[in-house]
């Protein structure tokens, strides 16, 4: 998958995203379906603190020279709910009251430093080439690691809407 269309999944899920929250109230954002679940505002965070967390990943990554005997991943499994994975502690949303404006902020924030990141490539063919470990997907080239975030984020947002009928 070249880099310009993983972009586009990457701007039509944000949206998509976004369009889901905007008019939430602090009320709709805060429900939780139980104490261990999460938020509508906590996925939200969740999903921008990994984007972050990729960023500083990719960039750390790139600097390597030496290309990767890492194979591209195939990351629809992402998509089935039916899987749990624990999200690293690092990954995790705190227990704070969240605004839509707010969490919205955090999330263009996130996304300028991906695009600021992904601009910044001159060679996009290194994201092919070169890998980093994912704290729960092992190896992965970082191609796959941008596209997994937009498989991350359409694996939340059916999280989100399950939260939206409570």
């Amino acid at each position: 998958m070249e880099l310009q269309e993983i972009r586009q999944h990457l701007k039509e899920t944000r949206d998509g995203l976004l369009e889901m929250i905007k008019d939430l109230s602090e009320e709709q954002l805060n429900k939780r379906k139980d104490p261990r679940s999460w938020s509508i505002g906590q996925v939200c965070q969740h999903l921008s603190r990994t984007e972050e967390l990729y960023v500083m990943a990719i960039k750390k990554a790139l600097k390597s020279n030496e290309d990767s005997p890492v194979e591209n991943k195939p990351l629809q499994f992402m998509l089935d709910r039916s899987h749990k994975w624990e999200a690293p502690d690092i990954a995790r949303p705190t227990d704070e009251i969240v605004r839509a404006e707010s969490i919205i902020e955090k999330l263009h924030y996130s996304r300028e430093r991906l695009n600021e990141l992904l601009n910044a490539v001159e060679d996009p063919s290194l994201l092919n080439r070169r890998h980093f470990t994912h704290p729960v997907f092992k190896e992965m080239l970082l191609s796959d690691w941008v596209r997994s975030l937009y498989l991350h984020e359409l694996r939340h947002m059916e999280q989100i809407k399950e939260g939206l009928s409570l």
